[in-house]
């Protein structure tokens, strides 16, 4: 009986660790950041003008972005013309972008603020909420709204290259990593974890 007794403990011992690591947040350890909301990379990508994700609906449906036909423009064969018209879209994309990111990390940034000295109420948190929703809406309009603006600038087949290098079509994409893509933000995107 008392043989019993140990092993039981010796086994329980185990499963009880690992039910307490269990009960642990995935957010453990992002109580440390600045703005909880956005992890460090985050606001990068944003003060930068990165996509950030939010031109996929245009992206993976065959609608190029200025970004990334500016990083194949060698290899889409743009021509002199092309290029300088998918530039002047890019950098305009780009100053807008900073400028929407700059005020979504704000918006985020007061929210983080309001829940950190407590001054909150439905009301002032309603309105905290719509103001970062607006600005997050508006860099999303900013990124998916150049994509439009590239494909009457191209031909069909290098629209269709464009997709071919990016791997879009590929049989598993969760295998292929486009040149030019992060691989953890491609899987990510991709349901690939």
């Amino acid at each position: 009986m008392i043989r019993l007794a140990l092993v039981c403990l010796v086994v329980a011992m185990p499963l009880g660790a690992v039910a307490q690591h269990q009960r642990h947040s995935p957010y453990a350890g992002m109580e440390g950041r600045e703005i909880k909301s956005l992890s460090p990379g985050d606001i990068e990508d944003l003060r930068a003008g990165r996509g950030w994700g939010l031109a996929l609906a245009a992206e993976l449906n065959g609608v190029p972005g200025p970004a990334h036909l500016l990083e194949l423009k060698d290899r889409i064969g743009l021509s002199p013309g092309q290029g300088t018209a998918i530039e002047a879209i890019f950098a305009a994309m780009q100053t807008e972008a900073q400028a929407a990111g700059e005020r979504l990390i704000a918006a985020e940034a007061a929210i983080e603020a309001a829940f950190r000295t407590g001054d909150l109420t439905p009301e002032r948190l309603r309105t905290l909420i719509d103001t970062a929703a607006d600005a997050r809406a508006e860099l999303r309009f900013i990124h998916l709204s150049r994509h439009l603006e590239t494909p009457p600038l191209l031909t069909a087949d290098q629209i269709a290259r464009y997709n071919d290098l990016r791997g879009y079509g590929a049989a598993d994409p969760c295998t292929t990593v486009p040149e030019g893509h992060n691989p953890a933000m491609w899987r990510r995107h991709n349901n690939c974890e």
